[in-house]
C-alpha cells in the first residue's frame, strides 16, 4: 500500500466529478443493493487510470444519461472494499484499473485494465457514454 498522502490527489479526482467514494465491504454492498444504475470505476495509481481512465470518466459524466449513483474504491489502498467490487464482477478476473456498470445489483458493463490501456481518455469517454446510454437509459421490465 501506498502512503495515503500520495494518493489523495488520485481519489479527489474522482469525487470533485461527483464519485462517492467508498472503503468498505458494506459500504459496496449497501450501493449495489440500491435499485437502479450504479457506475462503480476502481481507482489505481498507474500511469493509465491517471492519464486515461480517470479523465476519461470525468468526460464521460459529461454526458446526458448518467447512471443513478456512482461509486468509486481505490485498489490497493482500500483492500475490503476493492475485493467485495471484484466478487459481484461474475467471475471476471480481477482488474485495476476497470469501470463497471450494475443494474439493480447485476453486472451490465465491464471496462477491464486492458481496455484502459489500449484506450485514450476520449475513447474511454465513448465506450461510457455508449454504455450510458444502453445501461442506464433503458427501463426496468
Amino acid at each position: 500500500m501506498y502512503p495515503e498522502i500520495m494518493v489523495i490527489p488520485m481519489r479527489e479526482e474522482l469525487t470533485r466529478a461527483g464519485i462517492k467514494e467508498v472503503r468498505t465491504a458494506e459500504e459496496v454492498d449497501q450501493a449495489l443493493a440500491k435499485p437502479g444504475t450504479t457506475m462503480v470505476v476502481v481507482n489505481s495509481i498507474c500511469g493509465c487510470a491517471a492519464g486515461k481512465m480517470r479523465p476519461g470518466v470525468r468526460m464521460a459524466l459529461q454526458h446526458t444519461t448518467l447512471p443513478d449513483q456512482k461509486i468509486t474504491v481505490f485498489a490497493g489502498q482500500d483492500r475490503e472494499a476493492t475485493d467485495k467490487v471484484r466478487a459481484h464482477l461474475e467471475g471476471n478476473p480481477p482488474s485495476s484499473p476497470a469501470i463497471a456498470l450494475f443494474r439493480d445489483g447485476k453486472l451490465e458493463f465491464l471496462m477491464q485494465r486492458s481496455v484502459i490501456e489500449s484506450s485514450s481518455a476520449p475513447q474511454i469517454a465513448e465506450y461510457l457514454t455508449k454504455a450510458f446510454d444502453e445501461v442506464c437509459a433503458r427501463t426496468s421490465a
